[in-house]
């Protein structure tokens, strides 16, 4: 190395110290009178683009407002070589060292930052005026406007949640920023305002390293980065990005496009981050500097997700100087809504909410206000899961049709779904809903049967058809219901906390009906969970009691999986496995494609033989090409990421901590419910229904941002059966905040 240097440069060093570097093996040299920075390459096609960047920093030495390596003449000329050493070709050229402290090393300070912002925008200011046709060619997986490049990395990210984020913000980048992206200003820039590469002197950022980066790309993309270096190893993310923007809009004023996609921007730069490093770390796990920032980016990405980007675009309109962004106020809507709408389709909260977007477990309204939704199984994994939209769009773009065509993805998707099944159930019949699924279920079991007596359990919910209404208690028995009618047996609810022995054992209200209306009963039908009851689990037993009861009579039995389906319940993929049963019939939906409009009744080969001596079934959407990719996929995601267990751990512990809560209160009667299917008991001191304070808790939590339910017979029971993404830092804000308004009573 000494050789190199004195050949080459005609220095000769008294100390060589080898420096952290990404993809290239930097050196400091020392002399008697300077420091140098030796860089050396093994990739010998970066030569064009090394000599660009050489001329870059020869231009940019002729300002005097900040500071930029200065590149060294070799003895015989030019500033890169590629030269032969130790049997290889590398490439190696010299720059000025430049002292100073790393914004790295310091306490970050509104007067760095300041100061950061005015340096950037200065730079830019300078390299606007500044053309090199080879930059303007090169691609690097560091240019944000080249992110397809490390798209194709994001597999090598470890975490499953992680991934996730990265990308859903891909996929919201092409949405909002792709298609107006040739609106964009353009200009040569840095690329890489880290704090690694951006010097301090006297509380003032005045130097700027390392342009291995630099390229041609959107302007905005400087401040982007700028942005997230500044911001990750803060809490406040915006608070320090308002900072910043404000500086830089002080000498560029940014145009009000940048500003909206700003927010993207800042995200892809994460995202890129994350890919690349987890590239590199797979390439080259000793090297310790492509990891040095990594966690801190992986942090504020989770971070980030929880930012509304309504919220983000207002803070950086008011860092330039714009007017808020327009919202629609609630009331007009409300007003609106009673025009087109029956009085009886009702909105939830006293105070509406006016939601805009969502992503996993996160929903953000028009205000800039950030929902953590404890409350939406339909969304099973999450809120605009990328993989689901993805499949969805690209479905939708080839072929969507009816069941009386032929096409892969039905048969694909079927036996997919029939293999999450006992063997017995080994017939899909689809439809567009839970409720339609109730209808035909039910229709299915009185062909089958030959019988007309339906037996149901009291308080339970199967759907908003006829037959729906005609078999949920939860609906006919209200005071505006249409009442029980004749061929309607019903039980009472279960006591959950007594316990069943055997499958002989007398059944409150059971046995009795079954022996009045004996071979004259079509089915039984029930939850495992009874959710509008109150999230009422049926206790051990139960259903092992009285499938047989109706089976030794003649009838079939139907379990409704439309809400605990899908592993929320944790220990099994259905719930009524956790009986010990298995059902004759099973009618799933709400979070079977993630939103999606979808259900199917399951069944045996028996029952549907005898149900296709009938009129035939049909239905115009169920089971077409795109619902089909869409709930493949949500099955493919609960399998990859192990949603099933994750809601058992995080269920489990929700529920731990929700008891912690009730020793401590005594406004909680009871916590049930199973996985991530819980209900909370609310009840006076005297313990009766509290209805009034499950209100008063419901709304609160809504006025702190967090979404849950109530229902039950008494409207007392807080409902919580969140996406399954949820995670444990979820868990302890919803507790946490229910404590503060209990304790306020």
């Amino acid at each position: 190395m000494n050789n190199l240097l004195k050949s080459y440069f005609g220095i000769t060093p008294i100390e060589i110290l080898k420096l952290n570097g990404y993809d290239n093996t930097n050196y400091l040299v020392k002399t008697v009178d300077n420091k140098y920075i030796f860089k050396t390459y093994t990739d010998i096609n970066l030569l064009p683009f090394l000599k660009a960047e050489t001329e870059a920093l020869k231009y940019l030495n002729s300002n005097k407002s900040f500071r930029s390596p200065k590149p060294i003449e070799f003895l015989n000329g030019g500033y890169v070589k590629k030269i032969n050493y130790k049997k290889n070709e590398i490439i190696i050229r010299l720059l000025s060292h430049l002292e100073g402290s790393f914004i790295g090393e310091i306490t970050s300070s509104e007067q760095i930052t300041k100061s950061l912002g005015l340096l950037l925008a200065g730079l830019n200011l300078k390299l606007r005026f500044w053309n090199n046709s080879v930059i303007k060619s090169k691609e690097s997986k560091w240019n944000l406007n080249s992110h397809l490049l490390s798209k194709e990395s994001i597999s090598q990210i470890a975490d499953s949640s992680d991934r996730n984020l990265v990308h859903y913000f891909f996929q919201q980048y092409e949405f909002e920023v792709v298609p107006i992206s040739q609106k964009l200003r353009k200009s040569i820039i840095h690329n890489d305002a880290n704090e690694w590469n951006l010097l301090v002197e006297n509380n003032s950022v005045n130097g700027i390293i390392d342009f291995g980066d630099i390229s041609y790309s959107d302007l905005i993309n400087e401040l982007a980065i700028a942005v997230v270096y500044n911001s990750y190893r803060e809490t406040d993310y915006l608070g320090w990005a308002e900072k910043l923007i404000t500086s830089y809009n002080s000498l560029i004023p940014l145009e009000e496009i940048e500003v909206k996609v700003l927010y993207y921007k800042v995200a892809l730069r994460l995202c890129v981050s994350a890919c690349n490093s987890a590239m590199a770390k797979n390439i080259n796990p000793e090297n310790e500097y492509i990891t040095i920032s990594e966690s801190k980016i992986l942090k504020m990405l989770r971070g980030w997700v929880k930012i509304s980007p309504y919220k983000a675009e207002d803070c950086f309109r008011k860092a330039c100087g714009y007017k808020k962004l327009k919202t629609t106020k609630t009331s007009s809507l409300i007003s609106r809504r009673n025009e087109v709408f029956s009085s009886n389709i009702s909105l939830s909260y006293n105070t509406p909410v006016l939601f805009k977007k969502a992503a996993f477990q996160y929903m953000y309204d028009a205000h800039g206000n950030t929902f953590l939704d404890a409350y939406n199984n339909i969304p099973h994994v999450g809120h605009c899961h990328p993989k689901t939209i993805k499949i969805g769009q690209s479905q939708m773009s080839k072929l969507n049709t009816n069941t009386r065509y032929l096409y892969d993805s039905l048969y694909d998707y079927s036996e997919k779904l029939l293999a999450k099944f006992p063997i017995g159930l080994n017939k899909v019949f689809f439809v567009n809903s839970g409720s339609e699924a109730s209808d035909l279920a039910i229709r299915i079991a009185k062909w089958y049967t030959k019988k007309n007596k339906l037996m149901v359990v009291e308080q339970g919910y199967h759907g908003h058809t006829q037959i729906g209404i005609e078999i949920s208690d939860y609906k006919f028995n209200n005071s505006n219901g249409i009442g029980q009618q004749d061929h309607i047996l019903k039980i009472p609810l279960p006591d959950y906390k007594k316990e069943i022995k055997s499958i002989d054992e007398p059944i409150n209200g059971f046995d009795d009906q079954l022996k009045r209306n004996k071979n004259q009963i079509a089915l039984f039908i029930s939850e495992t969970i009874l959710g509008c009851a109150g999230q009422v689990p049926l206790q051990d037993n139960f259903l092992k009691n009285i499938y047989s009861k109706i089976r030794n009579q003649g009838g079939v039995c139907i379990a409704d999986e439309v809400q605990t389906g899908f592993g929320r319940t944790g220990n099994h993929f259905w719930a009524f496995e956790d009986q010990g049963v298995i059902p004759d019939i099973v009618i799933i939906g709400k979070p079977m494609a993630n939103g999606h409009p979808m259900g199917a009744v399951i069944t045996s080969e028996k029952i549907s033989t005898s149900f296709g001596e009938g009129v035939e079934f049909f239905s115009s959407f169920g089971g077409n090409p795109v619902s089909c990719e869409i709930a493949n996929s949500v099955l493919e995601i609960i399998d990859d990421e192990e949603l099933q267990s994750r809601a058992m751990e995080v269920g489990n512990y929700y529920k731990k901590e929700l008891n912690k809560l009730k020793n401590d209160s005594c406004f909680i009667g009871d916590v049930r419910g199973k996985g991530l299917f819980l209900g909370i008991e609310i009840i006076t001191l005297t313990g009766e229904a509290n209805p009034i304070l499950a209100q008063e808790i419901k709304n609160g939590l809504r006025n702190r941002f967090i979404l849950v339910g109530t229902d039950g017979e008494f409207n007392n029971v807080i409902k919580t059966k969140p996406p399954l993404c949820f995670n444990k830092q979820n868990v302890d804000q919803v507790v946490s905040e229910i404590c503060k308004i209990l304790k306020k009573n």
